[in-house]
């Protein structure tokens, strides 16, 4: 199985780090993977997205071109990636900055208040774990378990007190949030 994900917002939301967790889990998983970054002109507050490729198989084309997977964190991104999202694709919109509704009724839609959620968590900044737990939670792209040790992995040369348990609370709080 192939999956082609784009996730989108603003920078500053998390949205590459978000990438690179998905792509180091596949990695923990022996899948094989692709993790392109896009930025706009300005880095904090201008737009961001990422291209992530998770395959069983080679990888051709590291570009998710015509992604089966679309996460939405700001309306800019629900507008500009949902028309390129593959019929019976899943969409992931959060819903504490995007009021609109998805406008296509051929995929599979999935909205989190991932804002509102993370900050129930005591942690703003940790809402792009939110819509992470919510995303495997819905698609089983790879395993929780797996993403935990990415984010170990990751993180381990930080010392922050508490910095893992946040997280892990946050994905574990995502993934509730998708009744599947």
């Amino acid at each position: 199985m192939t999956y082609e994900i784009v996730i989108a917002g603003f920078g500053g939301q998390g949205v590459m780090l978000m990438g690179q967790l998905l792509t180091y889990a596949g990695m923990i998983e022996d899948k094989h993977v692709s993790w392109i970054p896009s930025y706009g002109p300005e880095m904090r507050g201008g737009t961001a997205n990422c291209s992530v490729i998770i395959s069983d198989e080679q990888i051709g084309n590291p570009i998710a071109s015509e992604p089966t997977i679309v996460v939405a964190m700001n309306l800019p991104s629900l507008d500009k990636f949902e028309p390129l999202l593959k019929t019976n694709g899943t969409l992931l919109i959060n819903s504490s900055l995007i009021e609109k509704k998805a406008s296509r009724k051929d995929i599979q839609v999935y909205s989190i208040a991932a804002n509102e959620i993370a900050s129930d968590i005591g942690n703003p900044k940790v809402a792009n774990m939110v819509v992470l737990g919510a995303l495997i939670a819905a698609t089983k792209i790879v395993k929780r378990e797996s993403l935990l040790k990415a984010f170990a992995k990751l993180f381990e040369k930080k010392q922050i007190s508490g910095l893992l348990e946040i997280n892990e609370t946050a994905i574990y709080r995502g993934a509730e949030g998708i009744a599947v």
